[in-house]
């Protein structure tokens, strides 16, 4: 039997996205330059898959981050997120300390499903993956295991599935609830943009889009 046929989760994944592990990503920030302005929040999702080739959510984290030293802070991006960085019962971390902890999560999973590396997959997935490329130059860290620049934007994919590219009104049109109460912070944001990512995968496969 082909390897690719097995059934096996891992072989099927390797398989899937040319040995890249799928991982939502989303941040919160105090701005929009990736240079500049704070990262605050982070948040991600592995994707795993079953032995039927479907994708799901599967290991959450997420962790509020204290701004860097120096870092911009925007009040208008901080009244649209609702955070107050400096708040006294805000439990947060440097975003070293964030970023290491999470990065050794996701490259126990990358090797777990056979991949060589992680992809962001995010809802404008540009603005994601340059925070955390900005963040990762700032802290010095030498493994990286997201890929440098490709990435999965499910703006995009939620415009050819859907005909929707805001994240609340692709959630909508795929059936995924949506709460606007939730919305922009980094947990909440990740989930649902996970929940859509798959939702698209599978209904791609569903179509005979993929074939494992």
């Amino acid at each position: 039997m082909d390897a690719a046929m097995s059934g096996s989760p891992d072989v099927l994944m390797s398989n899937r996205f040319r040995k890249f592990l799928p991982v939502v990503v989303d941040v919160e920030t105090g701005g929009f330059d990736a240079r500049t302005d704070a990262v605050l929040e982070v948040a991600a999702v592995t994707i795993g898959m079953d032995d039927e080739g479907f994708v799901f959510p599967e290991h959450r984290e997420s962790s509020h981050v204290v701004p860097f030293e120096g870092a911009n802070l925007e009040q208008a991006a901080l009244d649209f997120i609702g955070v107050d960085p400096f708040h006294a019962l805000r439990v947060a971390s440097p975003e070293a300390q964030v970023l290491d902890s999470l990065f050794r999560t996701l490259r126990r999973t990358v090797k777990a499903y056979g991949c060589t590396r992680a992809v962001l997959v995010g809802h404008n997935a540009a603005f994601d993956l340059a925070f955390i490329n900005a963040a990762v130059a700032r802290c010095g860290i030498k493994r990286n295991p997201f890929h440098p620049f490709s990435c999965f934007d499910t703006a995009t994919l939620g415009g050819l599935a859907y005909g929707q590219t805001v994240l609340a009104r692709a959630c909508e049109a795929a059936g995924i609830d949506f709460d606007q109460n939730q919305a922009h912070s980094a947990r909440y944001d990740a989930n649902c943009t996970a929940e859509l990512f798959c939702s698209i995968i599978n209904r791609w496969k569903e179509l005979g889009g993929w074939l494992d």
